[in-house]
């Protein structure tokens, strides 16, 4: 891997993980297509690390009144041992399934014919959500319950295509809740789940795990996708307050159609 390669990776991972589109598919992908060695998990998990700090800084105020609330146990913020439990409840699914499924995220899950399926599956499941979700729910009626069902969807963001925010989003708006906190509860739950993906790698790296790619490609992945996932996020919450997801549906499928086109002729 070249720092150029690492610059589009990082832009690819930053652009799609908080877009209901899948950035683990687009990142295989790209290295599928351009005939590039598929650059791995661990710097995938780079690009998470990246991401992650984005969604940080992007919430910082909705993280702050979360701790302060939960810190003073201020009775007049009720929703916020709510939302903690629902994020915690949340985790739980995707830190069980990573444990179960890695061998095969990490083989037959990376294969073309895999993300075609999801990207189109789960597209069309956004769709139906979308189309039939109340959207009457704001966060302030979360509850612990609907953390553990949109973190059991969550847990299928494992298998490539499937897109962490779009299953996420998917649950949420079948659940009830309105556009906004469906991609304000989805970028709220990256971040416990970056964390632990992010502290299996320290772990690794400080029992002596060979790393096979430079520490210096990992550093230029991780800021292009940080400031990219940035920029994502500001978009997407911008958009939903005035569309719905009809594009990402449409753009998911046609990427399907088109992997699935290329794998048969």
């Amino acid at each position: 891997m070249t720092a150029p390669h690492a610059v589009l990776l990082g832009l690819i991972q930053g652009i799609s993980e908080f877009l209901p589109i899948s950035s683990s598919a687009h990142l295989i992908l790209t290295s599928y297509l351009l005939g590039w060695e598929d650059q791995g998990l661990t710097f995938d998990i780079a690009l998470h690390l990246g991401s992650m700090l984005a969604v940080v800084i992007y919430l910082r105020r909705d993280l702050g009144v979360l701790v302060r609330g939960l810190a003073s146990g201020d009775s007049r913020e009720p929703t916020q041992p709510a939302l903690a439990q629902a994020l915690v409840w949340g985790t739980v699914p995707v830190a069980l399934a990573g444990l179960a499924l890695v061998e095969f995220v990490a083989s037959t899950g990376r294969r073309p014919a895999t993300i075609a399926t999801t990207s189109i599956v789960f597209g069309i499941a956004l769709l139906v959500a979308d189309r039939k979700g109340a959207h009457e729910r704001s966060l302030r009626t979360i509850g612990w319950r609907d953390g553990l069902l949109i973190g059991l969807g969550q847990a299928l963001a494992l298998i490539p295509g499937t897109s962490r925010a779009g299953i996420t989003m998917t649950v949420a708006l079948a659940l009830g809740f309105d556009r906004a906190a469906a991609a304000r509860f989805s970028f709220l739950l990256a971040i416990p789940v970056s964390a632990l993906v992010g502290g299996k790698q320290l772990l690794d790296a400080y029992l002596g795990a060979e790393l096979s790619i430079d520490p210096s490609l990992f550093v230029i992945g991780f800021l292009v996708s940080g400031v990219s996932a940035y920029l994502a996020i500001d978009f997407l919450i911008t958009w939903v307050k005035r569309q719905d997801f009809s594009l990402f549906v449409a753009y998911r499928v046609v990427l399907g159609l088109v992997i699935l086109a290329s794998i048969w002729r």
